[in-house]
């Protein structure tokens, strides 16, 4: 069905599949699962040799259980180091090298970058998974789509275009703009839709302000955002981007290597599982057995989309919150609060477990505190330690400090019931990013460090 032919007035861009009862949802799992792991044993060395390694055959899955427990775990870790003893993609295609269509590669914000290959037909199929989101919140085909952002090689916001090109709608691309110049954009070509990280979304409202322009006022009806965690996840900067735009944000998770696999719910309480493109499970990450609906575990992907270089039962290190049901109608798994924490981030401080996303949510709830922050971790006496730094709103008068830094600590003990250092920096002083901004500051010693960010 063309998408202008579809109803403008359902939150569906496809009910059938978004509304499928789970029995058949699993039954078309289940067929695709066998389908790829029979594709991938007979064309991709790597699979092969995993496969062969763990004594399992593709007719050895007959079952959804069979496939949790018998497939072996692929880690990202795997692909990178194949990929660097034979650039580009080691042995892990399973198609000639001549059906790539687009290569891609992670952010590389924490390591060496990982090299994705795409197919055609996989461009088309990352891109669908956008239009479940946009459409859930409102966003049609009439609609036209401002970039603010560079393009390069990272995946994330390709696969934004591909979703674009296909729901139909009219995109303009910001590459080669500064801030500045990304405002007078939008001001001059009047789109209703705004394509960004969300922490640069927020950095572009502040820049708007001093230009002397109040981005409520403009064009935008819409702010849709990736690559970190976003409205979806943290209520307080859903707030903040819906009144500094005056517009509605909506939020997809995608992992880049993966898939655009779960775009945001109509509640804007969490993401859900796009089941036509991957299967997903949940796991405990020390036991490796799976953890039960409602249960915080690790997010273990498979995807049908990526069919150059396929993943099967894919570590993501996010810890999710897997619900089965949800009151927007959807089917879908849906994954409350989106990503909850990272299996290689969690930090005991004093014998609480600490995970970056519930302090951002509540560092988002302290009023006369501007979005721009770090949480700077260090151990002393093998005690690890965490301090927020963050910027006060321009204009707060600096003898306000100190009242807005025992504001933070009191938010911070009354929700987690914990207290962290806090230092207060001058307005402008941390640095603004483009694409993901780095939240957290490691300056443990350099053997306790683990990865935090998502590529």
């Amino acid at each position: 069905m063309r998408p202008f032919l579809r109803n403008q007035d359902t939150p569906f861009w496809n009910r059938y599949y978004e509304t499928m009862p789970r029995e058949q949802l699993d039954r078309l799992h289940l067929h695709r699962i066998k389908a790829l792991l029979a594709h991938a044993y007979s064309t991709s060395a790597f699979y092969r040799r995993k496969l062969d390694e763990a004594g399992v055959r593709p007719d050895d899955i007959q079952t959804l259980e069979d496939f949790k427990r018998k497939v072996p775990i692929t880690d990202k870790s795997e692909f990178i180091m194949l990929q660097q003893e034979r650039p580009h993609y080691g042995d892990t295609l399973s198609l000639p090298a001549d059906h790539i269509a687009h290569h891609c590669e992670t952010s590389g914000t924490t390591g060496v970058p990982l090299s994705i290959p795409f197919t055609t037909y996989d461009t088309e199929r990352y891109g669908e998974s956008w239009n479940y989101g946009f459409w859930a919140v409102g966003i049609r085909p009439r609609d036209s789509f401002y970039f603010a952002f560079g393009w390069g090689l990272f995946s994330g916001f390709w696969s934004a275009y591909w979703g674009v090109r296909r729901l139909g709608a009219t995109l303009y691309s910001g590459g080669g703009q500064n801030s500045e110049g990304h405002v007078k954009m939008i001001q001059r070509l009047k789109p209703t839709v705004l394509i960004s990280t969300p922490t640069y979304a927020l950095h572009l409202a502040e820049v708007a302000r001093r230009m002397g322009i109040d981005p409520a006022s403009l064009s935008l009806k819409f702010t849709y955002h990736a690559g970190e965690p976003g409205p979806c996840a943290i209520p307080a900067m859903r707030k903040q981007l819906d009144e500094s735009w005056g517009a509605i944000s909506g939020e997809l998770l995608g992992v880049a290597e993966v898939h655009a696999f779960a775009p945001g719910c109509p509640t804007r309480e969490g993401v859900h599982v796009d089941e036509t493109s991957c299967f997903s499970w949940s796991r405990d990450p020390a036991t490796g057995k799976e953890v039960a609906e409602g249960a915080i575990g690790e997010n273990i992907l498979t995807t049908y989309v990526n069919n150059a270089q396929p993943l099967l039962n894919y570590r993501t290190h996010d810890l999710v919150e897997r619900h089965n049901s949800c009151a927007c109608g959807r089917t879908w798994a849906f994954l409350k609060g989106v990503v909850l924490g990272r299996t290689d981030f969690m930090v005991t401080i004093r014998g609480t477990n600490v995970y970056q996303s519930a302090v951002e949510n509540v560092i988002g709830q302290v009023e006369g505190l501007s979005s721009h922050y770090e949480l700077v971790l260090t151990r002393v006496s093998s005690m690890d330690r965490m301090c927020i730094r963050a910027e006060p709103q321009p204009g707060l008068p600096q003898e306000k400090y100190a009242e807005l830094s025992r504001g933070i600590d009191k938010h911070i003990h009354d929700a987690l019931k914990i207290r962290l250092e806090v230092e207060l920096v001058a307005p402008g002083t941390l640095p603004r990013y483009e694409l993901k901004t780095r939240r957290i500051v490691d300056q443990r010693p350099k053997e306790v460090r683990r990865a935090l960010d998502r590529e």
